[in-house]
């Protein structure tokens, strides 16, 4: 039953009162405060595949990849290949010399994407406001679902023991307040958990949150950050909103609000994309375009799997590759041709094209794909500009 502060009473006509098995509260509120948002996680997707499909593998230290021979990284792999410290877009020859027993399975994308949209039809079952981040992960939002009486703790563990049930993979999950919240309680009781953080435990589990669980906080922010003294979500709070933006750009009214378990971002069902790209900053510089050529397969593999996720929601043409290059010196600049094939070979002329404008170390590295307009088809050229 919900109690009101004595020192923040206010009228039930003035007041909105919202209560669940896990969330309540005593209020006004907007309707963001109101929502209760599922984050679902497949465990080692890829990999849990290959083992269910191939008993052989159980229990064993397996990586779904590319060959070693030809420059091939880890898409994901399995736990007992974590133990030897393997990760998902390692260079698969480095995989293989922490884990020797390691044994590589080719990927089957149309397996994987055929799975993801049997785990899709699970999520429909309670919820239309379903936002996919990938093949193995999604936001739900179960706000005004009236299945388990509402409960998104209930619903989750419903959800997680049907795919269990019909596809014998598991998945982890966490439920709170906004979509920042439930990936980080998503991660919590990984594997094969959940976790549930209600509105009143924010403050207080926000304190000792290590600010590399902030989404946009890679590895050279946090580094940036443990310079300054800002190791957690507690540390980042002393710091005022003027002082981040002076400190970290735009960015920094980003983090006054993570750091405080605000974020407002609704469950999006929109699944229109222009555009699909992912970069990466490095925390030791690239020296040259050889060390630029080596980043790509890493970069590639994970494009094709938001490339994936994408085409599973709508028919997507490409029209265009691109490059961006960060230099050291932080100047910024673009490759761009025309192209509707995406292959990996296609980018390495446009990172030539782009490193050869400065030809000096480089910070960031980012490839991506345009989409043209599905109203507006047109013929593509299937040549590409050799820089």
């Amino acid at each position: 039953m919900c109690s009101y502060s004595s020192a923040n009473r206010a009228s039930l006509a003035e007041c909105q009162l919202f209560c669940s098995r896990e969330f309540c509260y005593a209020l006004p509120m907007t309707d963001t405060e109101l929502r209760k948002i599922i984050h679902i996680d497949m465990d080692c997707f890829y990999a849990a595949i290959e083992a269910r499909d191939n008993p052989a593998l159980r229990g064993k230290p397996i990586a779904v990849g590319g060959s070693p021979d030809a420059r091939g990284v880890v898409a994901t792999c399995s736990y007992e290949a974590r133990k030897f410290g393997v990760h998902s877009a390692m260079p698969m020859r480095t995989a293989l010399r922490l884990c020797p027993d390691l044994l590589r399975v080719p990927p089957r994308r149309a397996v994987y994407q055929a799975v993801s949209e049997q785990i899709h039809h699970i999520f429909a079952a309670y919820t239309d406001l379903i936002e996919p981040l990938s093949l193995d992960e999604a936001y739900l939002d179960v706000s005004q679902s009236e299945h388990h009486q509402g409960s998104a703790t209930l619903i989750a563990q419903a959800i997680r023991e049907r795919i269990w049930q019909e596809q014998q993979l598991t998945a982890s999950a966490g439920a709170a307040p906004n979509k920042f919240l439930a990936k980080v309680a998503s991660d919590w009781h990984k594997p094969n958990g959940q976790f549930v953080i209600r509105p009143a435990m924010i403050g207080d589990f926000m304190l000792p949150l290590p600010v590399k669980k902030i989404p946009g906080v890679g590895s050279v922010t946090a580094e940036r950050m443990a310079e300054l003294g800002i190791r957690t979500c507690a540390d980042l709070q002393q710091w005022s909103v003027d002082k981040l933006c002076a400190e970290f750009g735009r960015f920094g009214s980003r983090l006054y609000e993570l750091a405080r378990g605000i974020d407002q971002r609704p469950v999006s069902v929109d699944s229109s994309y222009k555009s699909i790209s992912v970069e990466d900053t490095f925390a030791k510089d690239l020296p040259d375009l050889a060390a630029c050529y080596a980043e790509l397969p890493a970069l590639f593999l994970a494009l094709e799997q938001r490339l994936a996720k994408a085409q599973a929601a709508q028919r997507l043409i490409p029209k265009s590759l691109v490059v961006k290059i960060r230099f050291h010196d932080f100047v910024l600049t673009t490759a761009q041709t025309t192209n509707s094939l995406v292959e990996e070979r296609l980018f390495l002329p446009l990172i030539k094209q782009a490193w050869e404008r400065r030809k000096m170390p480089v910070r960031l590295l980012g490839i991506g794909v345009h989409f043209a307009e599905p109203w507006k088809p047109e013929q593509l050229s299937l040549e590409f500009i050799d820089g």
